[in-house]
């Protein structure tokens, strides 16, 4: 999905804390306006002049798809804006594509040349996640102020190198644990204006939203491979259907993943002194997700596009932010502030490698 939010309090706004929540906060939900036909033509136009090109205009064509979300996407009754430049994110394609293409070449070359080519990938790529987030933030504007993402180097090498290698020596155990501190690393150096964000979710959160997929997953498997053992040992065949069955349990989990990773971020982000509300039913984005599923198969990939506003409709819609105060008042005093301090835009002229 297409999220312009992409991808989160009691002392005031220097250090990043939280701050009560007001007793009768002013709702503002998040409305999405896209519609699918006329995404469509966006759609089928980037990916024929993407094919034709040769993949160049692919950074184009990502500024033309966001930029249509964003604008799509309202809150106080003003839409968000993306002004990502395509030949920084051109950049960073290129760059992408080079780094890949020496992986591949090296180990065709040498085990050793692959392995110090991974270890260069390894040492470069946190740096280049970091950067790729503060081109995002800088380039989101709403209502003409823009956000900014002020993570550093060291917490990029901790959230896209260090955790991931925990987790894999912990056989993913630590999975829910890395990826708690990296939406804290996300959303806690993430800020609009002079008013920062803030995440406070717990880590036995995200430990019970993944350990209630898993516990789906090995049921299935269990409860499939009982159904299938009395026909195994006539004809063993039957097994091949296993496959088959995983990515059926990966459709039908992934959607509850995403309703309740989406809720509980959201629910436990601020905004200063404001907060915000997630209320997608993990039921609901099911249904969406398998009549999209349908008519992506029935119509060859064509109704991609109509899929794509369909779930960015439902997922933003069902954010509200819920306001201390005035929304006019609050951005007023951001304005100020962003007029009063400046901004090193040169400095954040950075590259996008995200898709």
């Amino acid at each position: 999905m297409n999220n312009p939010f992409d991808q989160q309090a009691a002392v005031p706004a220097a250090g990043n804390p939280f701050v009560p929540p007001a007793a009768n906060p002013q709702r503002e939900p998040v409305l999405f306006s896209g519609r699918g036909a006329e995404y469509f033509g966006i759609w089928i136009v980037n990916l024929v002049l993407t094919v034709l090109t040769l993949g160049i205009y692919s950074a184009w064509a990502k500024v033309r798809r966001l930029q249509y979300f964003y604008r799509h996407t309202t809150l106080g009754g003003s839409a968000f804006d993306y002004h990502g430049d395509p030949r920084a994110i051109l950049k960073g394609r290129v760059i992408g594509f080079l780094l890949l293409l020496a992986y591949n070449l090296s180990f065709q070359y040498s085990p050793v040349a692959g392995i110090v080519v991974a270890v260069v990938l390894a040492a470069v790529m946190p740096e280049l996640l970091r950067r790729s987030l503060r081109f995002r933030a800088h380039n989101t504007s709403w209502r003409g102020l823009r956000f900014a993402f002020d993570g550093d180097t060291r917490g990029a090498y901790a959230v896209f190198l260090m955790w991931p290698l925990i987790t894999v020596l912990s056989a993913y155990l630590l999975g829910p644990l890395w990826h708690q501190r990296l939406k804290r690393y996300q959303f806690d150096c993430a800020r609009y204006g002079d008013t920062r964000f803030a995440i406070d979710a717990p880590v036995a959160a995200f430990y019970k939203v993944y350990g209630l997929a898993l516990l789906v997953v090995l049921l299935g498997i269990a409860g499939t491979v009982a159904l299938l053992w009395p026909f195994a040992a006539a004809n063993p065949v039957v097994f091949m259907f296993l496959p088959m069955l995983l990515i059926v349990l990966a459709l039908f989990v992934q959607p509850y993943l995403a309703a309740r990773l989406q809720n509980l971020v959201w629910n436990h982000t601020r905004l200063g002194a404001h907060r915000f509300e997630s209320t997608v039913s993990a039921r609901r984005l099911y249904l969406i997700t398998l009549t999209n599923l349908l008519g992506i198969v029935c119509t060859l990939g064509l109704f991609m596009p109509f899929a794509q506003i369909r779930v960015s409709r439902y997922r933003l819609g069902c954010v509200t932010l819920l306001c201390a105060g005035a929304i006019d008042d609050f951005v007023a005093g951001q304005s100020a502030d962003a007029a009063a301090t400046g901004e090193g835009a040169a400095d954040l002229f950075d590259v996008d490698i995200a898709l």
